[in-house]
């Protein structure tokens, strides 16, 4: 107060604390970088994690590898891991975009500021947050998988609560949409395995005849009866009338160490007797006894089918040899175990037997007559046409025919010229097919030439 009674106000000056733009600027690129990398780590785990085959995690854990137990207990529910995995990417994007859009308002303005950090931080996630690092977890699966699967767990607990409301929503919109409820937790399918066989061949890794047998492998289960048979005209059978050692006479001549046993004719097989059992007859001095008496039964089956049923049933029954029958129970041919094996490791040949296809030269290929289209389509470079009414190279030019053929006659189809080697009687035996140049081809057509 002053000495004539006014009262005087004095102003006090408090200091304000302010953070400088610099310091704001540094802050928030550094938290930029730390989104950026967390982005990179999710999407990264979300591929590899989907394409580690389950087997061969479960050989890292019997390895005693680290990190691989929790990465199996996180793929033993995928439909979590996936959960996880895209709760924390969409966080970790929106944070980076909120980040970016706040630190561009320092220096622009609000509607600058947003377009800006739109197509700047979309740009930068494409790149370093998505494509980057799933191209190296593609390229690194086992080793990434096993560096990520602990940090990926932790993730999973710090998301605990929207992990779960996200999980069961997604179930029950599965549901109502008529997904499924689980996500399959490998992206391999069968095709995909045969082009990796091819892969692994054009690289060096599988050789030619191991990617044969695994093709045949996967042709197995697809495999009828009547396309591994020995065709009914190519059966050495006896009567049941026959004696010991004319039965044992016949399997020597024919190199067989079982025949099949018929009553009448080939439409009435009875049974399969063995060189062994006969043998045994004949020592005992039971010369007396019919191949009838001597055989055991056996099975009867459609033309239709499937040979990895057939080889299954086979094994239980201890069967080694079964007819092929066709819809009214003719006879069209028999099977053996060894005809069965011979569709996955290739042709058992004995020591007389010609090769069922043999290669000349580039453009040619000498291949027996029971050679199925497919195995000849396999071994030359021009596809003909699979029929019903055929299936062997025999069979194809028949119907190209219409009658039989000579030894010496070469029917052309689509440049490809088929020359009839050898023929018995209405067979074809042998057949020399000689590819075109690569510039002359005839639209598929087929044209009979004279005899060579």
């Amino acid at each position: 107060m002053s000495a004539n009674g006014d009262i005087r106000q004095f102003a006090v000056e408090t200091p304000v604390q302010t953070v400088s733009t610099d310091v704001v600027t540094a802050a928030g690129i550094g938290a930029l970088v730390v989104l950026l990398l967390l982005s990179a780590f999710f999407s990264s785990s979300e591929i590899a994690m989907f394409s580690l085959a389950r087997h061969r995690l479960e050989a890292l854990i019997q390895d005693g590898v680290d990190g691989a137990t929790t990465a199996a207990e996180l793929k033993d529910d995928p439909h979590r891991l996936l959960v996880t995995i895209l709760v924390g990417n969409n966080l970790v994007n929106i944070a980076m975009s909120s980040v970016a859009t706040a630190l561009l308002a320092i220096y622009l303005t609000q509607g600058e500021a947003v377009l800006a950090a739109t197509f700047g931080v979309t740009a930068v996630v494409l790149l370093f947050g998505e494509s980057a690092p799933k191209s190296y977890a593609i390229e690194n699966t086992e080793s990434w998988v096993l560096t990520i699967a602990r940090p990926l767990k932790w993730s999973e607990y710090a998301l605990y609560p929207l992990v779960i409301v996200f999980d069961r929503l997604t179930r029950v919109v599965n549901r109502l949409t008529g997904g499924g409820t689980t996500v399959e937790s490998s992206y391999v399918t069968r095709e995909e395995i045969r082009e990796m066989i091819q892969t692994g061949e054009n690289e060096g890794v599988i050789g030619a005849d191991e990617r044969e047998m695994l093709r045949r492998v996967f042709r197995f289960t697809d495999t009828i009866a009547k396309e591994v048979m020995t065709p009914r005209l190519d059966v050495t059978a006896i009567p049941g009338t026959a004696t010991v050692d004319e039965a044992i006479d016949a399997c020597i001549e024919n190199g067989h160490t079982r025949v099949p046993v018929y009553k009448s004719d080939l439409d009435t097989i009875i049974g399969i007797v063995e060189l062994g059992e006969l043998i045994q007859r004949r020592d005992e001095a039971d010369t007396a006894s019919t191949a009838a008496e001597c055989c055991a039964s056996t099975l009867h089956v459609p033309e239709s089918k499937h040979v990895d049923e057939l080889f299954r049933e086979m094994r239980d029954e201890r069967i080694q040899q079964v007819v092929v029958v066709d819809e009214f129970g003719t006879t069209e041919g028999i099977i053996t175990t060894e005809d069965i094996v011979e569709t996955v490791v290739g042709e058992i040949l004995d020591e007389e037997e010609a090769e069922p296809i043999e290669v000349v030269d580039d453009r040619t290929v000498r291949v027996a007559g029971s050679v199925t289209i497919e195995a000849v389509n396999d071994a030359v470079s021009v596809d003909f046409p699979e029929g019903e009414e055929f299936e062997t190279i025999a069979g194809f030019v028949f119907n190209r025919t219409g009658r039989l053929v000579d030894p010496g006659e070469t029917l052309v189809y689509d440049g490809v010229e088929l020359t009839m080697e050898s023929t018995s009687k209405t067979r074809i035996e042998r057949v020399r097919i000689t590819e075109p140049e690569p510039s002359i081809a005839n639209g598929g057509s087929a044209t009979v030439l004279g005899k060579q």
